[in-house]
């Protein structure tokens, strides 16, 4: 029902008070019982009433239009438009009418009264909403002493009409916006308007509370002001304009350790991250003002990182003595890749704990507005906040709020009244409060937190600031925003402006906040004096004690036992194929479980699927947790994996490889959003707290991890290097050249290959199950950790050839390099090295040219490549041989560039090296099934060509 709605009614309701029979028995009923309700008499179709009467249909109370004596005024005697010519049932209309427009004008201020907020610190953006005028709802100021029905706001009852407003004004128009009418659950509605209504958005603040306050203010704004001062020129990403980020996320943790958090994840960007190490995750002063002096450059040849890209962790104590771990996570300069890195950190934390109801570890995430509207992996991360696969419990989002980005004013970086807007998307709130209003911040944390809390979900923040010395301090803001620029030269701190209203409400004496600057700046003085005379000592924090057993650096020679019981292995396989009583299986997959069980006897060679299934199953009993998301990847995108069975009749579902044993250990597999960046970044965040198990994501097809080249780039290939953390998670991307076209060909190799260098990565491309089936124990069972990305068929998921007997899978090992065990190198002409699908291919044509004297080589890991023993497996050929490289992609892509780079011309100065290839191309394959098959072919040929 609408005010629209309303102009039906009243003509209803003028039919009805002619003939009541012209109206519907439901109707007749309604405006009855409205009539009864008011005191008035029922009508009978007859015009009339009396002065007592029409005091009681206003409510029995002088509302209305009746004067002081009960007497009706000039105004109500006037025959409104569709007057019916019954006093009583016209001054009931009229009550009805003009109580609608009430509410309509209470809904408008808890809809629209942000855009009139006092958000802006400078003064400079606020925005007029002629809606929020009692008068574009019909209401003179004549009706602002009238009292009228206030049941539809909190805690109120009978004021008048300015009392309303001044409650909504105050509620929804201070230092506080509110964004919550989008959300659609009443239940989550009601809970809001009551909580900011009945108190009209303001916590009563203790003096305690407000003195914490204050310190936590002049921590943010001495820290800045000290840097400033001794590393004059120095890029900080200071927090100056913004400072009070620092209390905000200080009363974000008080409330945490109330609700019981034991842990929190936060991830930010460059802008105030000195300041939140020093004064929130307690980072020695002294330590940070190395980072400025650099002493010892020899430390970080090659690695390290700047140090408002650094993380840090640490333990923080609450006012109440509940202890809390905050991890800090490191940060790229693609400032928003890290929220679902940070996610995934929490993810796992609260799997490690336990905690199913996500209410022990909790993430918080500091954002720019610029970043936060304009960077699409927010959307994505916003997208996973409720899935089942990665729900955390809410997230606090915290945006710092510069109303410019860089030198990008709003008006030219997004299309949105708010940097926030795309947060709409969710059924949560979103609280824009200004930053120079502290005691606003703090009612917005309690809110914010609790509303966390109840819902768990997330809860957005806007901190509406400015920076005042622009991007960084070498940067002038003035050539671009003169007129902000301007406004904040003339503004004193946020401190000094907090100070000068507790000053003025006798809540602190200037005494005592002499003495809080004083302990300030007399610790920042002696830390910096140590950082001049003490002896430089690294502040490298070891990794966390469940990767004490783990290790990073250089790929260690000794190979790591990955062999299973072959009977036991037999048991797990056969157990997959085993469905709960009165389930429903769809009927093309009962063929398919039939040879999953002839396999489990040995009776039938492994394919690809199963062995995947029992490198799963056998490290899940072994008691290694594994998770793994993709598109599509519990059915898996070439419908091979079938982790997940449906019953086709009922819709449930059954998952075997959870159905192994009592005491196995936690499975996750999950469908993800059609998102990479998101969700890949999620997974990695997910691996740094899991060394002990199989973390994966799988591409639908190989090259999709081009929408998360960042995550690749930034983290996953380099992360060891910058931050000296390590990560064991898996990409599995589908790969090889089979007519699909150039976007489902190529998992680009070559980039990988590019980003390879001191053992930060592996790359592997399996031939046979046998091999995937080791690949995959080896990454969780060997206690060197490092990314692992695994180029996996396509094609060769369903090839005849692609199996292995079960005895291989049980016993054997995986081998980096695979000989040819059928053609001796001796006496050859030419090895054929190759990696992957082309493989098959090329046994197929040496079979049917009948040139069985030639060598065909498989490197089954490309990187790390070691030398050594990539040329001991060359033993007994002999000098003067030609080795040819044969591969599907382009010259200048696949593993060519990377081997060309490495090697030469020559192998070992005494063998020719050359390569086989696709022409050079701008784009990994043609389009055409017809052209593939033509350049496959001739591709073959000339491998073979000028053999006999």
């Amino acid at each position: 029902m609408n005010s629209y709605s309303l102009d039906y009614i009243d003509d209803l309701y003028v039919q009805y008070v002619r003939d009541p029979s012209s109206v519907s028995e439901t109707w007749r009923q309604y405006f009855e019982q409205f009539l009864v309700g008011a005191g008035a008499p029922i009508s009978t179709g007859n015009a009339g009433g009396n002065g007592a009467a029409a005091k009681a249909a206003t409510g029995g109370n002088g509302a209305g239009h009746l004067t002081g004596d009960g007497s009706m005024s000039a105004t109500a005697l006037q025959a409104p438009p569709g007057s019916t010519g019954n006093v009583v049932a016209d001054q009931a209309l009229w009550m009805a009418r003009i109580q609608d427009r009430i509410d309509q004008l209470v809904r408008e201020y808890r809809v629209r009264g942000h855009l009139i907020a006092e958000l802006d610190p400078l003064g400079l953006n606020r925005q007029d909403c002629p809606e929020l005028s009692p008068a574009s709802h019909g209401l003179s100021d004549d009706d602002l002493k009238r009292p009228f029905d206030s049941s539809i706001l909190e805690n109120v009852t009978g004021p008048t009409l300015d009392v309303i407003l001044s409650k909504l004004q105050n509620t929804y128009c201070r230092g506080i916006g509110a964004q919550f009418m989008h959300i659609d659950n009443r239940n989550i509605r009601d809970w809001l308007q009551k909580r900011m209504e009945t108190t009209e958005n303001r916590l009563d603040l203790s003096h305690d509370v407000q003195r914490r306050i204050y310190a936590r203010l002049a921590d943010a704004s001495i820290f800045e002001e000290f840097v400033r001062r001794k590393f004059v020129g120095a890029k900080t990403f200071s927090l100056e304009g913004a400072e009070t980020l620092i209390p905000m996320i200080d009363l974000a943790l008080e409330k945490a350790g109330q609700h019981n958090v034991k842990e929190v994840v936060m991830g930010m960007a460059h802008r105030g991250r000195l300041n939140v190490m020093a004064n929130i995750l307690k980072k020695r002063a002294m330590n940070i003002f190395w980072s400025f002096d650099d002493p010892r450059p020899e430390l970080h040849r090659g690695g390290g990182d700047v140090r408002y890209h650094l993380g840090y962790s640490s333990d923080w104590t609450t006012s109440a003595g509940d202890s809390i771990h905050i991890s800090l996570c490191f940060n790229p300069s693609h400032l928003e890749f890290v929220n679902t890195v940070a996610q995934g950190r929490s993810r796992c934390k609260q799997d490690n704990r336990g905690d199913d109801r996500r209410e022990e570890v909790m993430t918080i995430l500091i954002h720019g507005d610029a970043a936060f509207a304009g960077e699409g992996v927010v959307q994505e991360m916003l997208n996973m906040s409720q899935l089942e696969g990665y729900r955390t419990g809410g997230t606090l989002h915290i945006i710092i709020n510069n109303q410019v980005g860089f030198t990008t004013l709003p008006r030219d970086g997004r299309s949105t009244t708010y940097a926030t807007d795309v947060a709409k998307m969710l059924q949560i709130p979103i609280f824009h409060v200004n930053g120079e209003d502290p005691e606003a911040v703090a009612q917005v944390v309690n809110l914010a937190m609790d509303f966390r809390k109840a819902f768990h979900r997330d809860v957005v923040i806007d901190l509406y600031a400015f920076r005042r010395w622009g991007h960084n301090e070498g940067d002038e803001p003035r050539f671009t925003q003169p007129r902000m620029y301007s406004e904040i030269d003339r503004r004193a701190t946020v401190r000094e402006k907090y100070l000068e209203r507790l000053l003025s409400l006798g809540k602190i004496t200037a005494e005592e906040a002499e003495e809080i600057n004083r302990e300030r700046t007399e610790k920042l003085e002696t830390e910096f004096e140590a950082s001049k005379n003490e002896p430089f000592v690294a502040d490298t924090q070891t990794l966390a004690a469940n990767w004490a057993d783990y290790h990073g650096g250089p790929e260690p020679s000794d190979p790591v036992d990955t062999t299973y019981d072959k009977e036991r292995l037999g048991q797990l396989i056969d157990r997959l194929t085993r469905l709960p009583e009165g389930f429903s299986q769809h009927k093309k997959l009962k063929r398919p479980m039939q040879q999953r069980r002839e396999m489990a006897e040995g009776n039938r060679r492994v394919d690809w699927a199963t062995a995947e299934a029992a490198a799963f199953a056998s490290l899940l009993v072994e008691g290694h947790p594994i998770r793994i998301t993709g598109q599509d990847c519990e059915r898996g995108t070439f419908s091979q994996r079938h982790a997940v069975l449906h019953d086709v009749k009922t819709g449930e579902t059954y998952t075997p490889l959870s159905h192994l044993t009592d005491d196995q250990a936690r499975l996750e597999l999950y469908n993800s959003p059609l998102s990479e960046a998101g969700v890949l970044g999620f997974e990695y965040g997910y691996s740094l707290d899991c060394p002990g198990g199989l973390v994966a994501w799988e591409a639908q097809f190989g090259d999709f991890w081009n929408c998360a080249q960042v995550i690749v780039d930034q983290f996953i290939a380099s992360a060891e290097d910058k931050w000296s953390r390590l990560s064991g998670l898996v990409m599995l991307l589908p790969h090889g050249f089979e007519g699909q076209g150039p976007e489902h060909c190529s998992a680009r190799i070559e980039r990988f290959l590019a980003m390879a260098a001191e053992d930060n990565i592996q790359v592997c491309q399996p031939t046979t199950p046998a091999q995937y089936f080791h690949l995959l124990r080896r990454q969780v069972l060997m206690k060197w950790r490092k990314p692992l990305i695994v180029l996996t068929p396509k094609s060769l998921l369903r090839h005849p050839e692609v199996t292995s007997p079960l005895k291989i899978l049980a016993k054997s090992h995986f081998k980096k390099i695979l000989p040819d065990r059928k053609v001796p190198l001796e006496g050859c002409q030419r090895l054929l090295l190759c990696t992957g699908k082309i493989y098959y291919d090329l046994l197929d044509a040496r079979q049917q040219k009948e040139l069985d004297g030639v060598p065909i080589m498989r490197l089954e890991q490309l990187y790390p490549l070691q030398v050594d023993e990539f040329f001991g497996a060359l033993e007994g050929l002999a000098e003067g041989s030609e080795i040819v490289w044969v591969q599907d992609e382009p010259r200048n892509m696949g593993a060519w560039p990377y081997l060309k780079l490495n090697f030469g011309d020559q192998l070992l100065q005494k063998y020719k090296f050359r390569e086989v290839t696709r022409s050079e191309s701008a784009s990994p394959s043609t389009g055409s099934m017809a052209t593939h098959k033509l350049e496959q072919s001739e591709l073959i040929e000339e491998a073979f060509a000028g053999l006999s």
